[in-house]
């Protein structure tokens, strides 16, 4: 049975295991072997969707469109393997099956859809602008273009007067755009041009258009470059082609070269020049996206102009963190995470068995994470993750499976939260009320309570603690905490849930500084207000601070907390001005920010335009976008002067901006880095106002754009202690490019505490800090780590430093003092109960009282490992008053109160027990530890033992003389063999030894031993027995030799009226059986019944008898063995006892080695007619 019952828990085991795994594989079986793509055909022609699944079977295939689901119908129609048949497409204003298409698949694990796949039936518009007629001059550029809507896109050709433009000459360039440059035009490139435009089902032919060639006259006068085609900004798609046009004319005729705004250099691998400066990018990527310049320069000459252009490739999503598969127990917790990149950003939705899925309270979605809490079995099912942008869609699978168990733990109790900083909260809790023993982790859940769709955070810690420091909280902040228990197979409900909140801190930084003047003797200044994450709490005050950038005086101005501008008045024109902002919570101050520039206008009677309203902002981690307007004034603005700059950096050269362009985007920056924008109009009575703004780009979350590195921790960390209490932190700013303020965080740690409430945080911006108010002779470890722009770096290597030992306190508690001879008293006492104290020796002051009084103590010292120290040689009759004190190598501690020790004179029975004799005062004083006895108080007591069994010894000895048997022809003894075997029969007498019956008494109900161990020879009612040692009992021996008369009575030990008996019990282990056994069998019975009136004393040695001398004088507690009962009772004694002899007679003589149950129940019946001993005192 036992073994069925380990087979088959070890099947469970193997279940319990695999069972997730097994679940997972199944699940992986459930995929898509082809999924549906992008399908364009040509209209009344048939389409075909592919999609085939794999998985456990049943799998079935069902197909949704535009997120609807299809029936099958002879219109449409699935095949065997799952694809979608359609068999005649149609495409008219009332019905059309252009739309996006997903397949479906399902089978007993759940539901996956596939990705969106678009069909389109082709198709070609008019043309959206026909080629127009043109005059040029002969040498110069003529220039067609034309645009048509088509499905898909339309190839572009040329007709010269109706025939197709030959491309001989590289004078031509015809541009996929649908452009047609004619460089150097010759008389002959006069005529009719129309452009055709060609898709998989249609042609369409644009009107023509004249070209009018004049004949050059003369030599042309120099001019400078003049850009008459600049390239636009454009949008493509990923891996497609893009032309960046750019024709330029002048005289000399200019060169044409192209750079990128950002400095980085061209592809030279995708990139080429076609024509006489047309850029054409092919298999575009992300990585060529950005600003475009183009720049006609005059050769020989710095004349240039230049052009710029947006390039934004667009890219479908892809999913770069993908979910992955969790096993859970019901009541727990799962989180999906799912990262996708792309452009534009894609769209994240989650699919529970191929449909969205329902967000509520338990589930929740932060981002693009799936939070699914306090699971039911319902959870159980395959999600998907869904990255979708207008390029098309990217799906992802997890499956996430329920564990059942019902043998849940409950949920923990008396949750409590505190405060600890600004950044942590200690939390604590009681362990569940049931199946506590069985809970292997805990799950600590958190939230922000004010805001909505706030993310639910987790941290799993293990079994063996029951609180937890939360230290990456945000300052000013209410926070919701509950804790779930988990077990192997499960975990409990929730607890309840309690809210704390975060202290306040200085403000992390401040905001970035807008600045534009509207005279040239003022600057406007204006920021934004600090978000609540960066405001760390209420704000209580700004402060603006300026200086020239050639004087060292600053001047501050504070504002009100709800200020967001303000104006510098009676400022100095054309002057370079420095500003910086601070902001303070009612902590304090934050760092002030870096300096900004600003130049004030110069004075000019000209008007100039006002400065535009500038806006920033950042379009993802390595572009921004500048927006701007001006107010409306008499002023013509002719262009716009934008420049940049990562702060610490050189600006960038000057971008020049047409006059109707109010947004540009700037590419290709590092993420988490500043930068300050700088924009002006111009004007032909000058350039205008100045405005100055900061931005900085955010992190990339995407595996391409790395994460910017977390700032280095600090090093070179230096730990002192300064004194028993305190300890010095000094450590140094690590390299790494950042202008942003800094702050740090200490954290101190006692070595091996294990309540978290001894650990300790500090925040600080300085590069130093004393941690205060710690224990002395205390090892402490000691971390820091560094803020900066919201982000943490890791925390420091551990430094180790122990505080300072203090001298001892408090006195040694427990102080006892015992006498325990006439002149010496043991003083004892216990260690000192602080921790940090490590006592190096003790201190004993004594004294009398005379000696007290006349301030005169003797003094005893001893080691800080004892814990007792004897006095001697006291004076009896006096008063000694003790008091001790622990010292250490810093100092000595203080004295105990003093303890008095009285010593009395003339007492007789000091000998006796001195340390608890009624005429001695036992003076002590309280103290719950254990007694400790010195090596003299040791040897009296050995002394004393020793003295007690001598007195033992020798009333065995007189008790054993005095039973010697007197020579008497009245008595007849019945005697024994001495030695061991088999006792030999007993013959008495017939009647006439009747009367001597009273010899036959027995003297002892069971044996008789040496008390020292020597012999187990035994006198009961049948005479002696000797064992093998019979030379100890050496008077038995003299007694027998000496005694006169038959051999029968030499042998016998007869009782004699007024015979002290000594009994013994034994308590010893079981010896071999002896003579007495065989003869009388076991000697239980007679134990139960021969045993009252005597003391059990164990094996210590003392015995039940009385000495001689107190059965003369105590007789009140002496019980005699004459057999005083015979008067008035003899006969029914003598009776009993001849019946208990016959009873024996016949044991021993037919059954020696076995009792009959009758003989027995005889045998304990009169048992009880032998006089027994009295209890007597110890000798």
């Amino acid at each position: 049975m036992a073994k069925f019952k380990m087979k088959h828990s070890q099947h469970w085991l193997l279940f319990v295991l695999f069972f997730p795994l097994s679940s997972v594989l199944c699940f992986s079986e459930l995929s898509f072997i082809t999924e549906p793509t992008d399908v364009t055909v040509l209209p009344n022609d048939p389409a075909v969707l592919d999609c085939q699944a794999h998985g456990h079977p049943p799998v079935t295939i069902k197909w949704l469109k535009n997120g609807h689901h299809l029936a099958e119908s002879q219109h449409m129609q699935s095949l065997p393997n799952g694809s979608l048949y359609i068999p005649k497409t149609t495409y008219t204003k009332e019905e059309s099956d252009e739309g996006f298409y997903q397949c479906l698949s399902q089978n007993k694990y759940g539901a996956i859809l596939s990705q969106r796949s678009r069909l389109t039936i082709a198709s070609i518009s008019e043309f959206v602008f026909h080629p127009v007629p043109m005059v040029v001059t002969e040498g110069s550029v003529a220039r067609f273009s034309c645009a048509v809507t088509s499905i898909p896109p339309a190839t572009i050709t040329w007709e010269f007067n109706q025939r197709t433009l030959p491309l001989l000459t590289d004078r031509i360039t015809v541009l996929s755009s649908g452009i047609l440059q004619i460089y150097n035009v010759q008389l002959e490139d006069a005529g009719k041009y129309r452009c055709v435009a060609t898709n998989i089902g249609s042609r369409l032919k644009s009107r023509e258009a004249a070209l009018r060639v004049n004949q050059d006259l003369g030599p042309k006068p120099r001019q400078r470059p003049k850009i008459i085609a600049e390239p636009q900004n454009v949008t493509v798609s990923l891996h497609q082609t893009v032309v960046l046009e750019c024709v330029a004319t002048g005289n000399p005729w200019p060169i044409i070269s192209w750079s990128r705004a950002d400095s980085k250099p061209i592809d030279v691998y995708n990139a080429k020049v076609l024509g006489n400066g047309n850029l054409v990018i092919t298999d575009v990527s992300s990585k060529h996206s950005g600003i475009y310049l183009c720049r006609a320069t005059t050769p020989g000459t710095r004349n240039y102009t230049i052009a710029a252009a947006n390039l934004t490739v667009l890219v479908p999503p892809s999913i770069v963190e993908r979910p992955e598969s969790q096993t859970r127990p019901r009541a727990g917790t799962a989180r999906f995470m799912c990262q996708a990149e792309g452009l534009p950003p894609p769209r994240i939705r989650w699919l529970k068995n191929g449909e969205e899925v329902h967000l509520n309270g338990r589930i929740k979605m932060y981002n693009s994470k799936l939070v699914i809490t306090q699971i039911i079995p319902e959870d159980d099912a395959i999600y998907q993750c869904m990255a979708e942008n207008e390029l098309g869609s990217m799906l992802s699978i997890a499956r996430l499976i329920v564990v059942m168990s019902e043998d849940r733990p409950s949920a923990p109790r008396n949750i409590h939260a505190e405060t600890i900083s600004s950044s942590a909260i200690l939390l604590a809790w009681e362990r569940p009320l049931f199946n506590a023993d069985k809970v292997i982790a805990y799950s600590i859940h958190y939230m922000k309570t004010e805001g909505l769709n706030n993310e639910e955070y987790q941290v799993v810690i293990g079994n063996d603690t029951t609180s937890y420091i939360l230290d990456d909280l945000e300052p000013a902040q209410n926070y919701s905490f509950y804790i779930v228990a988990y077990m192997p197979m499960g975990a409990s409900r929730m607890s309840d849930q309690v809210s704390q909140h975060t202290l306040e801190d200085v403000p992390l930084r401040t905001s970035e500084l807008s600045l534009t003047s509207h005279s040239s003797t003022d600057i406007q200044v204006s920021w934004q207000p600090l978000p609540a994450k960066v405001s760390r709490g209420q704000l209580s005050a700004y402060r603006l601070s300026y200086r020239t950038a050639t004087d060292n005086t600053v001047i501050s101005v504070e504002l009100p907390q709800n200020s967001t501008e303000y104006l510098l008045r009676g400022l100095q024109p054309d002057t370079i001005y420095l500003l910086r902002m601070a902001a303070a919570t009612r902590v304090g101050w934050c760092e002030p920010s870096a300096w900004t520039s600003h130049r004030t206008p110069k004075i000019s009677s000209n008007k100039v335009p006002s400065a535009p309203i500038l806006q920033l902002g950042a379009l993802n981690c390595t572009s921004i976008v500048a927006r701007w307007q001006t107010s409306p004034d008499s002023v013509v603005v002719k262009g716009y002067r934008l420049c940049y700059h990562e702060e610490g950096q050189p600006e960038q050269p000057s971008i020049l901006l047409p006059a109707q362009t109010y947004t540009y985007t700037i590419s290709g920056l590092d993420p988490r880095r500043k930068y300050h924008v700088k924009i002006l109009a111009l004007s032909q009575t000058g350039d205008g106002y100045q405005t100055d703004q900061a931005v900085s780009t955010p992190g990339c979350v995407s595996a391409r754009d790395q994460l910017a590195a977390a700032p280095p921790p600090p090093d070179s960390v230096a730990v002192v202690a300064s004194n028993t209490s305190s300890v010095s932190l000094h450590w140094s700013r690590p390299a790494f490019p950042s202008g942003k303020a800094v702050s740090y965080t200490v954290r101190c740690t006692p070595v091996g505490a294990h309540n978290a409430s001894a650990i300790r945080y500090l925040q600080t911006s300085k590069q130093s800090v004393v941690v205060q108010n710690l224990h002395p002779n205390t090892h402490y470890e000691f971390v820091v780590r560094l803020h900066v722009d919201q982000m943490s770096s890791p925390w420091s290597s551990v430094f180790n430093c122990w505080t300072l030992p203090a001298a001892p306190s408090q006195p040694p508690p427990g102080l006892r003092v015992t006498l325990i001879e006439d002149d010496t008293a043991l003083v004892s006492w216990r260690e000192p109960t602080e921790p940090s104290v490590v006592v190096t020796h003790y201190t004993i002051l004594y004294a009398s009282q005379k000696a007290w009084m006349a301030g005169r103590w003797q003094k005893m010292q001893r080691e800080g490992t004892h814990t007792m120290a004897l006095l001697e040689k006291l004076e009896p009759g006096n008063i000694y008053l003790v008091k001790i004190s622990a010292s250490n190598q810093v100092g000595d501690g203080p004295y105990s109160n003093p303890v008095e020790l009285a010593l009395k004179r003339g007492n007789t029975h000091r000998s006796k027990n001195p340390r608890h004799s009624d005429n001695f005062l036992d003076t002590t004083v309280f103290s719950d530890g254990v007694y400790h006895m010195d090596q003299r108080s040791m040897t009296g007591i050995i002394a004393g033992v020793s003295i007690a069994l001598a007195c033992i010894v020798m009333c065995a000895l007189i008790l054993i003389t005095k039973g010697r048997p007197r020579k008497s022809p009245s008595h007849k003894v019945i005697a024994e063999g001495a030695g061991e075997g088999t006792c030999p029969g007993l013959s008495l007498p017939n009647d006439h030894h009747m009367e001597n019956v009273e010899a036959l008494i027995p003297m002892i109900s069971e044996h008789f031993l040496d008390l020292k161990g020597g012999s187990n020879r035994a006198i009961n009612c049948a005479g002696p027995v000797s064992g093998k040692n019979q030379s100890t009992w050496l008077l038995f021996k003299r007694e027998i030799r000496n005694s006169s008369g038959n051999d029968i009575e030499m042998r016998a030990s007869s009782y004699e009226a007024g015979r002290t008996v000594l009994r013994y019990e034994q308590h010893l282990a079981p010896l071999p059986p002896l003579s007495q056994d065989i003869i009388y069998g076991p000697l239980q019975s007679e134990t139960s019944n021969s045993s009252e009136g005597s003391q059990d004393t164990g094996d210590s040695g003392h015995y039940s008898n009385e000495e001689s001398n107190d059965d003369m004088s105590n007789g009140s507690t002496t019980h005699s063995f004459r057999p005083e009962s015979f008067g008035s009772d003899e006969g029914t004694t003598v009776s009993g006892l001849k019946q208990c002899f016959k009873v024996e007679n016949k044991v021993m003589l037919g059954h020696p080695l076995s009792h009959s149950a009758t003989d027995a129940s005889k045998l304990s019946e009169c048992s009880h007619l032998v006089p027994q001993t009295s209890q007597a005192n110890s000798c």
